[in-house]
């Protein structure tokens, strides 16, 4: 056995060791959710700087002293934490770690220690899991996700701030991962993002070893192995050599992989055209990624392209902070991490904001969450419905998100949204996403349909308009001109067009996922 292998095989070791540790004391308190979410508020309350200002000792003071908030609620007191002129945790800072949404750009989230304490309390159970749903995982490495870098970006997020999965472990955990990962996070600061897909790729071919590959978006995974089918002879040349080739500049900082064994392995496992993955990879287990709403249909795809490996879908996660973890086949709250609480969305009680041991099977809600960085009753604004329980502790499915979009006020939602495509697709055609275009007062804003390949005739801008206008909100914009006449834009490959779309406004490739419902810019449109 290779010295590779056996760090590898050692460190898992070690990393089981203290997830099973970590996940005993996650199981023993299935029975203790408001003793143990109480005791977590209050070791909060103690470090946050505005609880301690307030006098806040305990939940019900909380709720009182502190409204539901988002991140325009703390955009000014983050800039002034980046400044050092404020701290909101009495928690050591470790970095601000950059993200994107729907309403902001770019987001700064703090991230301290007690917080990244937090993430590495879900981290472990689920981890414990994983191994014992796939104990195989053990004897191999594995690929965590690491997004490119956009140039606008590149100084934000450098260093400490990579947007890497395996950054959110604790220093000892992340020092035995570097023994069990398949690819450099360094390939994040590729010039381009065509550059770091393909350093991924080969990275991903030199290793033999590989067990599992864990990535956020099914359609990037899909990417990885369609890209590698099409870029062979390239992969094959690279991993003869040692040399990036053409791709030097670009690559700089990143160390090319060398291996004619697992060149061979390529072209062994290929007919010139497609591959057989299980070939290339004899020790491929498992793939994760996200699997409902929106991504539910490219995660079949997924499973498809790799039928004998098994497959997990993610819990949910956001750069705020972990509300559910993949556990046992279901998705219980990560109840050991932060203090959660959950806004009705539905029913006579809708707006309510209850804490997580009142809730019932069948709510349907959105989570907020309290943590270890300072930031108070923040709402992440996705939708929960509760599906059962693991004795106290409450099980999800994630809905959606849970705003759609409001332009002029149409008021339109990704339900709305899913049912048109639903429709279109009924005809043969592939619609992939209602693009909701923001002409920022250049013209009057609009809807767009972004299709993949031929379009069936009786499809056009007045068909859409037709469906559109089921809805009240949306019929009337119309009638009052507020919104112009929706259009249709075509592309040989919808998934690359939507990406360069979403890129093009400021998202992170890796934070991409495709949904039925996306607002864009009419810049970014014009990139079509």
């Amino acid at each position: 056995m290779k010295t590779n292998e056996w760090l590898t095989l050692g460190s898992h070791l070690i990393l089981k060791k203290w997830c099973d540790a970590s996940d005993r004391n996650f199981q023993k308190q299935f029975n203790a959710l408001e003793t143990t979410q109480r005791q977590i508020l209050h070791s909060i309350l103690q470090t946050s700087t505005f609880a301690k200002d307030k006098k806040v000792q305990n939940y019900e003071q909380f709720v009182k002293a502190f409204p539901a908030t988002r991140y325009g609620a703390w955009r000014e007191d983050i800039q002034r934490y980046r400044e050092q002129k404020l701290s909101l945790s009495s928690s050591k800072l470790v970095r601000f770690q950059p993200t994107s949404g729907s309403s902001e750009q770019i987001k700064f989230i703090p991230y301290t220690k007690l917080f990244l304490d937090e993430l590495d309390h879900a981290i472990a159970p689920w981890m414990a899991s994983l191994y014992r749903k796939c104990p195989q995982l053990s004897s191999g490495t594995h690929y965590w996700s690491v997004s490119w870098l956009p140039e606008s970006q590149r100084e934000v997020l450098k260093d400490k701030n990579l947007n890497d999965d395996c950054a959110l472990l604790g220093v000892g955990k992340r020092i035995l991962s570097k023994f069990t990962q398949a690819v450099p996070s360094n390939v994040a600061f590729a010039a381009n993002a065509d550059d770091a897909l393909f350093a991924t790729i080969c990275y991903l071919v030199a290793n033999r070893n590989l067990a599992m590959i864990s990535v956020w978006s099914p359609t990037f995974a899909l990417q990885l192995l369609e890209r590698l089918e099409s870029m062979q002879q390239d992969v094959v040349e690279v991993l003869q050599s040692g040399k990036w080739g053409s791709r030097q500049a670009s690559l700089k900082e990143v160390t090319a992989p060398h291996s004619s064994e697992s060149a061979q392995a390529l072209i062994a496992s290929s007919n010139g055209e497609q591959i057989d993955f299980k070939k290339l990879w004899p020790k491929l287990s498992l793939v994760s990624s996200w699997d409902t709403a929106g991504s539910k249909a490219w995660a079949e795809k997924l499973k498809e392209k790799l039928p004998s490996v098994q497959f997990e879908g993610k819990g949910l996660w956001a750069t705020e902070g972990v509300v559910t973890i993949p556990y046992n086949d279901q998705y219980p709250l990560a109840y050991q991490s932060h203090f959660y609480e959950f806004e009705y969305l539905e029913g006579e009680k809708q707006g309510q904001i209850i804490p997580s041991w009142q809730l019932k099977q069948g709510d349907v809600v959105s989570p907020l969450i309290t943590s270890g960085n300072g930031l108070l009753r923040y709402c992440l604004d996705d939708c929960l419905r509760v599906t059962g329980f693991i004795e106290q502790i409450p099980c999800f499915e994630f809905q959606g998100r849970r705003f759609g979009v409001d332009l002029v006020g149409e008021k339109l939602a990704p339900e709305t949204a899913q049912q048109l495509l639903s429709q279109l697709n009924e005809t043969e055609s592939k619609a992939i996403s209602l693009l909701a275009i923001d002409t920022q007062q250049q013209v009057k804003p609009f809807y767009c349909v972004l299709f993949e390949g031929d379009i069936h005739h009786s499809i056009n801008n007045e068909y859409i308009d037709s469906i559109l206008r089921q809805n009240f909100h949306y019929e009337l914009a119309r009638n009052l001109g507020q919104l112009d006449q929706p259009q249709i834009r075509q592309a040989n490959n919808g998934w690359n067009a939507y990406k360069k779309l979403v890129m093009f406004d400021g998202i992170i490739e890796g934070n991409i996922k495709p949904e039925p419902l996306k607002k864009v810019t009419l810049n970014s449109l014009e990139q079509l």
